[in-house]
């Protein structure tokens, strides 16, 4: 899936279940996130945003209530392009 494509599905909230879990790490990567992992959970931080996001894979999908908590931090600090 294009990253532009998951970007725009974040952030409508519309499809959440239908994301692809390799595909969200890069997206918030692509958007200035560094990522580490401990053992499952691939923990994001990025410069200036308090939150820490921590997710977690279904088989090869995101989990939706983790993509929500995504989307309201995205939200919240105003980042909704990949020119970010």
């Amino acid at each position: 899936m294009r990253l532009g494509k998951v970007l725009e599905i974040l952030l409508t909230g519309e499809a959440v279940a239908n994301i692809p879990f390799t595909d969200l790490c890069k997206l918030l990567e692509k958007l200035g996130f560094e990522q580490r992992i401990r053992g499952s959970h691939h923990i994001f931080t990025r410069k200036n945003i308090v939150e820490i996001i921590n997710i977690q894979a279904i088989g090869a999908k995101a989990k939706p209530y983790q993509i929500r908590q995504i989307r309201r931090v995205l939200l919240k600090y105003g980042i909704r392009g990949l020119a970010q």
